[in-house]
């Protein structure tokens, strides 16, 4: 579709623009902030992304996609940002910090998509950042321009159409509004073909609407129960009448404005009600939500729809091309154009329900939350992550829209409380703190579960290391007398006494240990564990500590969880290797972590077992190979912008100094720059320790599929190979929306619209 989401796969061939794309090339050559403007539904997106992609070998850091569409809150602009360059907010700093410190010395090119809504925030934004990093180029698209020093305009026009004396077929498709209503069309009717008795009125459909590509693609839906011929006439009709009004919008606007009108009035009943009522998500969205959602279940709701009848529906918007079908590697999901959900939100907003389905959008998302919660611990861990990560812009959404109220800020604190374990594996504890203090803001002085956020908001400043502003958050929870925050006031407690190294680390994550177990709360049980296993072991208590841990493991495997379990294998490394224990079997346990960590997208547990490794070599006096080491974790604290200064800080520190004094300057240089070319996989085709790994990740692969990059071609491989974007994460050690975005770069490329095509390609290639 002409506005689709940057970063999403295109599912459908691009047409025209080339002209376009060379002259967003040139400029991007030029100056360092490049602005596409136009109404809604021209065509900015696509082609930003489309020549973002084609541009790519210019940025030797890349290109970060960060679609700001969905983002209705423009103080998350940082933290969203942030998200698209995976970052981990794990340092001390705000995400606007986090974002700068990445940047400053990288070669990047920073897409920023659909910034109209937030036009004030990002030309701020935008303008720090050029300040700040000098090698920084930044591509937006806007309905008007962040009028910034510096910025070049490049209003993007719709596609050329043709006149009113076209001769036929050939004429007609060299203009580019008519080839892309040719190859729509032909993708709704396989057997349509532009004709002498046809070219005409596919011309005059075009013209009608002045060449915009979403309003076009509206229209060459229409083809499955009207010709060609009865398009323009109703078309024409309609246009008439519905452009009659809004006389202060530019003439694009009005046009397009009219032509959702038109194909708004041509569903039916159930299809427009659906239309409306799912104009309330901010993302994508599955078939289980809309019909949640969407299904009418009292008096003054409009009509009346069971699940059967918001299923026939979806499928009906999806064939008008209202609704886009976004792949998913377990379910189907769907997404709005935004200026459909514009539409949709007006008349929902006429119809007097507004208040109604968003109330209902945010008790969705609370119960997806608490569901989540209680299956985190288990087998589906991974499938949840991806499931509220592919929900987090609506997550943000129903937050913001909770925290008008005291009342409805109560449910707001329940949903960011409950799932501490998400946010952080998202890097984004910080952005829940944020979440948790306006949602205690928001309610009574004397509100449930007060007591619980403060201390759950403690817990996320100690994982900052913000030590002062936990103890404060402890107090205020303390104070309360809430019985049911005394657990989780006791593992804030523990984790801090562990940051300062002061006493009481035992003692206060026992206590929470004990009260999460006879609550039946096995996964707030875990962390907890983990630092009394830790504490047990520096009071000189390894047998205690080995069998603690051990017990964590198998309530880990028992559960089939693997997340908490490759905690438990960190915490016996750390107790073999750093608190004087057994090297080997510290080894093996650090080595079983990382196996577990290298199977899903998490970037930053992988960096600390790798760390750890580095230790294990340290200690046997393997300074080159330990120098490797502590290169491969600084490549993947990098990767997500993080460092090891909550959980390791010591240990790392003296381990590092050893290493760098066991060899001159260059000899660590080298190896280090080595180790931080290197793929983590191989430390693990390394069975024998003493033996030498495998070199650099670049070493022995094979060439690139032209006109693909390196990264791209081992990508495309892997997708023709069978592997889904989380494997492909897993397999090259990136984060899963990393892999998700050069995906997304190769089709650009290609100018393919799905994973098979894709691997098509590739084979067509080898052979």
């Amino acid at each position: 579709m002409a506005d689709s989401a940057a970063g999403t796969a295109e599912l459908t061939s691009y047409v025209g623009r080339a002209d376009a794309g060379e002259e967003v090339r040139r400029l991007l050559g030029e100056y360092r902030l490049v602005t596409l403007t136009g109404p809604g539904g021209v065509g900015k997106t696509r082609l930003a992304g489309r020549a973002a992609s084609a541009f790519t070998r210019a940025f030797p850091d890349g290109v970060a996609i960060v679609p700001l569409g969905e983002l209705q809150d423009a103080s998350l602009l940082a933290q969203a940002v942030a998200d698209g360059l995976g970052l981990h907010d794990t340092a001390d700093r705000s995400a606007q910090d986090a974002v700068l410190a990445y940047l400053r010395e990288r070669q990047l090119l920073l897409l920023l998509d659909n910034c109209e809504h937030l036009v004030d925030g990002c030309a701020a934004f935008a303008a720090m950042l050029l300040r700040r990093c000098s090698n920084l180029v930044i591509l937006a698209t806007s309905r008007c321009s962040l009028d910034i020093a510096g910025e070049c305009v490049l209003p993007i026009a719709p596609l050329a159409v043709p006149g009113d004396d076209v001769a036929g077929p050939d004429e007609a498709l060299a203009s580019d509004s008519v080839r892309l209503f040719a190859d729509r069309a032909s993708a709704v009717v396989p057997s349509f073909r532009l004709t002498e008795s046809n070219t005409r009125d596919v011309a005059s459909v075009c013209r009608q609407l002045d060449g915009l590509p979403l309003a076009i693609e509206l229209a060459a839906a229409r083809l499955r129960t009207l010709s060609p011929r009865q398009i323009a006439e109703r078309l024409g009709e309609s246009l008439t009448l519905l452009t009659g009004g809004a006389r202060t919008l530019p003439d694009r606007h009005r046009t397009l404005r009219a032509a959702v009108e038109w194909s708004y009035s041509l569903c039916d009943g159930a299809e427009r009600a659906v239309w409306e009522r799912c104009s309330v998500f901010a993302g994508p969205f599955d078939l289980s939500a809309a019909e949640e959602l969407a299904e009418t279940r009292g008096a003054g709701e409009g009509p009346a729809l069971d699940r059967a009848a918001v299923l026939d529906a979806v499928d009906g918007l999806v064939g008008k091309s209202v609704l886009m079908r976004v792949d998913g590697e377990t379910r189907m999901r769907y997404r709005m154009l935004h200026v459909l959900r514009e539409f949709g939100q007006e008349r929902l907003a006429a119809s007097g329900t507004s208040e109604l389905f968003a109330r209902r959008h945010r008790d969705h998302h609370d119960r997806l939350l608490a569901q989540a919660g209680d299956e985190w611990f288990g087998p589906g861990q991974d499938d949840w992550l991806a499931r509220l990560s592919e929900s987090h812009a609506d997550i943000r959404a129903a937050l913001s829209w909770s925290l008008r109220t005291s009342e409805d800020a109560l449910v707001a604190l329940r949903m960011s409380t409950c799932l501490v374990e998400y946010w952080a594996a998202r890097g984004a504890a910080r952005e829940l703190r944020e979440w948790i203090d306006r949602s205690l803001s928001a309610v009574a002085p004397d509100a449930p579960g007060r007591a619980r956020g403060q201390a759950i908001a403690a817990l996320c400043a100690t994982l900052h290391a913000d030590v002062p502003r936990a103890r404060q958050r402890l107090d205020l929870a303390a104070a309360a007398g809430d019985e049911d925050a005394v657990p989780f006031v006791a593992h804030a407690e523990a984790f801090v006494a562990m940051l300062v190294v002061e006493p009481g680390v035992l003692e206060h994550a026992a206590e929470a240990v004990r009260m999460f177990g006879e609550r039946g709360d096995p996964r707030r049980q875990m962390h907890p564990m983990f630092l009394q296993g830790i504490a047990m072991a520096y009071r000189g208590d390894l047998a205690g500590a080995r069998d603690l841990l051990g017990r964590m493991r198998g309530m880990c495997a028992e559960a089939g969880d693997k997340r908490y379990r490759s905690m438990a294998l960190f915490g016996l490394g750390v107790v073999e290797v750093w608190l004087g224990g057994d090297l080997d079997a510290g080894e093996r346990a650090l080595r079983e972590a990382l196996h577990i960590d290298l199977q899903g997208p998490d970037v930053l547990s992988a960096a600390y077992r790798v760390d750890g490794l580095a230790w294990v070599a340290a200690k046997r006096g393997d300074a080159r190979r330990a120098a490797g080491l502590f290169g491969t974790a600084a490549a993947l604290w990098e990767r997500c912008g993080s460092e090891p200064d909550v959980a390791v800080a010591m240990p790392h520190r003296e381990m590092v100094k050893a290493t760098r004094d066991a060899l001159s300057d260059a000899d660590f240089d080298n190896a280090f720059a080595a180790g931080k070319q290197r793929n983590p996989r191989h430390i693990l085709a390394a069975a024998d320790p003493t033996r030498p790994e495998p070199g650099p990740a670049s070493s022995g692969r094979p060439p690139a599929l032209a006109p693909l990059t390196r990264r791209e071609s081992e990508i495309a491989r892997l997708v023709a190979a069978g592997l889904s974007n989380r494997e492909i994460a897993a397999r090259l050690v990136i984060a899963q929306r990393t892999a998700e975005t050069h995906l997304q770069h190769i089709m650009n490329k290609l100018d393919l619209g799905n994973r098979t095509q894709v691997a098509i390609w590739v084979n067509a290639k080898r052979s």
